[in-house]
């Protein structure tokens, strides 16, 4: 019998919340399962460019994908794009491996928004997914409310979905149109993700949302964190100074749960951190890390 997965479980250390898994985006590089980001894109090549290495490193590690889209791609373009990187893509499609859905058709059937109804279905899959040896679900869907009368709603819905993937064997990416975004949605969009993704010059970068970034004021000090580490080590200078701040507390033997607390984030940011830590200074694992960062 498969295990039920509560929308309300909490992020815990461990080796489920602890795995690693292949974003497939050269900016995030690996990630942990709970990851909701959002990514905001130009063109419609550019959406593609983003989701395309995020569902091939899915499809290829064991995960079902759901991919809901909607202008200014279509079923057929993101097809076409997938079979490019994956030859067998038509394999795993008839499979039932990777879905490619109408948005609105996911989102809103019948024309209603209802916040329970969409969170309860990606439940569903992952519990389906689950059942039938997939590793977890992987899951994109394009925000084609941008300037209606459904955005106030959606932006309750994305800070929900934060919390209820936490824990989960999920993987969200929220896709979003520069172009329809104003400053304001911008924000908003930002505020309820783990992280953001852009392109600049033809580069995805990574940013951290603006509650994880020490005040001016604070002089790099977040609640009495200390920003304090080693002398220089492979890696330092990649590091942000939030990395810094997890990273010195790691160095002190701390949990995920105790820096979470010392550092007043998440204990899913506080792995977010981690992995991106083990990823710049190309360690192996936490204790590698370490090894590196304390070694004379």
């Amino acid at each position: 019998m498969t295990q039920r997965h509560s929308l309300s479980s909490e992020w815990h250390d461990g080796e489920e919340a602890g795995s690693q898994r292949k974003s497939g985006i050269s900016a995030l590089g690996e990630t942990s399962w709970g990851m909701h980001m959002c990514v905001f894109y130009e063109t419609a090549q550019d959406l593609l460019d983003a989701n395309i290495p995020y569902f091939k490193a899915g499809l290829e590690n064991n995960e079902f994908c759901l991919w809901a889209i909607s202008d200014p791609t279509t079923a057929e373009a993101a097809a076409d794009a997938l079979r490019a990187s994956l030859p067998d893509i038509d394999k795993r499609l008839a499979a039932g491996q990777i879905e490619i859905v109408q948005a609105a058709e996911w989102y809103t059937p019948g024309g209603e928004f209802e916040l329970k109804r969409i969170i309860e279905s990606w439940n569903e899959r992952l519990r389906n997914a689950l059942a039938k040896g997939y590793d977890g679900i992987r899951i994109s869907g394009n925000a084609f409310w941008l300037g209606t009368d459904r955005w106030e709603k959606f932006c309750e819905y994305e800070r929900d979905l934060d919390r209820s993937v936490a824990g989960q064997k999920m993987l969200v990416l929220c896709t979003y149109s520069m172009a329809k975004s104003g400053i304001v949605d911008l924000l908003e969009v930002v505020r309820a993700h783990q992280g953001t993704i852009i392109r600049q010059n033809n580069d995805w970068e990574f940013l951290e949302p603006p509650e994880l970034r020490p005040s001016k004021q604070q002089g790099g000090k977040l609640n009495g964190a200390p920003d304090i580490l080693p002398n220089p080590f492979p890696g330092h200078d990649a590091l942000t100074s939030r990395e810094r701040m997890v990273l010195a507390q790691i160095a002190k033997g701390h949990s995920s749960k105790e820096i979470a607390r010392v550092l007043n984030i998440a204990p899913r940011t506080v792995e977010f951190h981690r992995e991106n830590l083990i990823r710049k200074t190309g360690a192996r694992s936490t204790v590698d890390l370490l090894r590196i960062v304390l070694s004379d």
